[in-house]
């Protein structure tokens, strides 16, 4: 089926979750994925989120902006967005809603949301929407792994360097103590320190207990 068409065997690797309240536009999104993603799951309930997240094995959310008439400012959205955004290894999440405007759009963008569509929705633009998400949430990852190990990186090279320090210093005391045979007050007076501040460095480099 995907033999002549590479982005649909590319997006076809991919599983996403949709969550909306509207069981029609459920179906209709189910029938228009199928065909894209390797795995496409549908839920009305945002409250099955951490669940559904729970294995790790999903690319992208496909997220409705409100789950009650009463409340049509897309709060809900924003705040299952937030709780996919604390999971470690986040999916990608594409914000949907019939109620979207610039400044709402402007805020998920903003809490972290890779993009944003409203209803009615056109396929390939969706589809375009999806694919995009999941490539610049993927390479943001990376940059944040990338940086992570390059802080830790870093932390060890001014670890090692505090080491060798410690140790140039250890080891021109211990020749000064050797010249002195051992004498702590001619030793401390050569070093310029007091005979206890070259005892308590003597017994931190293991050589007094």
């Amino acid at each position: 089926m995907f033999e002549n068409n590479p982005k649909e065997l590319y997006m076809n690797n991919y599983k996403i979750l949709v969550i909306d309240d509207n069981k029609a536009v459920l179906r209709s999104l189910k029938l228009i994925l199928n065909g894209v993603f390797r795995s496409v799951v549908t839920v009305p309930d945002p409250h099955l989120i951490p669940a559904l997240l729970q294995e790790g094995d999903v690319d992208v959310v496909l997220l409705d902006m409100n789950f009650d008439s009463r409340k049509l400012d897309g709060e809900e959205g924003l705040f299952w967005l937030n709780r996919i955004n604390e999971i470690k290894n986040s999916p990608a999440v594409v914000l949907i809603t019939a109620f979207g405007d610039i400044d709402l759009a402007v805020r998920s963008v903003q809490q972290g949301a890779e993009d944003f569509i409203t209803k009615p929705w056109s396929n390939d633009v969706l589809i375009q929407k999806l694919e995009n998400a999941i490539v610049k949430h993927r390479a943001k990852q990376q940059t944040a792994s990338l940086v992570a190990e390059a802080e830790v990186l870093q932390n060890k090279i001014v670890s090692n360097r505090k080491l060798s320090l410690e140790e140039l210093e250890r080891q021109h005391i211990m020749d000064v103590l050797e010249q002195e045979k051992g004498n702590l007050v001619s030793t401390s007076e050569r070093l310029g320190i007091s005979r206890q501040t070259l005892y308590n460095k003597l017994k931190k480099f293991g050589t007094i207990i």
